[in-house]
């Protein structure tokens, strides 16, 4: 018999409050920072941003119509309202396009973005880690720019 930790719905309202937090991060940047402060061998948040996008609702578009495409991380976002935009269309295609995948298939081997194979549910847990990381790095940057973060606990 198999036990539940956390349901489906817990593991995506987790996810959100993530989600939550990192667009407060994203805020919390001047927008010259976002897009040009970076420390030698990192990119900008901006670029981390991007990438997060290009990841989480193409991913999961991957996984719901069971075809997988190529990873695509480069966009033309030069404002930090188009990046917020970007962030805040994204959010609810995540929870749409997460509702879609039963249960049932999370265990089920996955080739995500043509380059990643791996059960579905440890793609869905790298879209969240991914972000945690990109996160703490923005992180870093806002404390580098004298600027208080986000407390990492206030995800609502």
């Amino acid at each position: 018999m198999k036990t539940e930790i956390i349901s489906k719905n817990e593991l995506l309202a987790h996810w959100l409050g993530h989600r939550n937090l990192t667009r407060q991060a994203i805020e919390k940047f001047p927008e010259e920072a976002l897009f040009n402060y970076k420390v030698e061998g990192m990119r900008t948040f901006a670029e981390m941003i991007q990438e997060l996008l290009g990841i989480a609702v193409p991913g999961l578009q991957e996984i719901v119509n069971n075809k997988s495409g190529e990873l695509n991380e480069k966009f033309s976002y030069t404002t930090k309202a188009q990046l917020l935009q970007a962030w805040d269309e994204a959010t609810p295609q995540i929870s749409a396009l997460f509702d879609k995948i039963p249960t049932e298939r999370f265990s089920e081997e996955f080739n995500l973005f043509g380059q990643y194979n791996s059960p579905i549910i440890h793609s869905i847990f790298y879209f969240i880690d991914n972000e945690i990381h990109h996160r703490g790095q923005g992180f870093v940057y806002l404390r580098l720019l004298g600027i208080q973060p986000p407390f990492f606990w206030e995800r609502d």
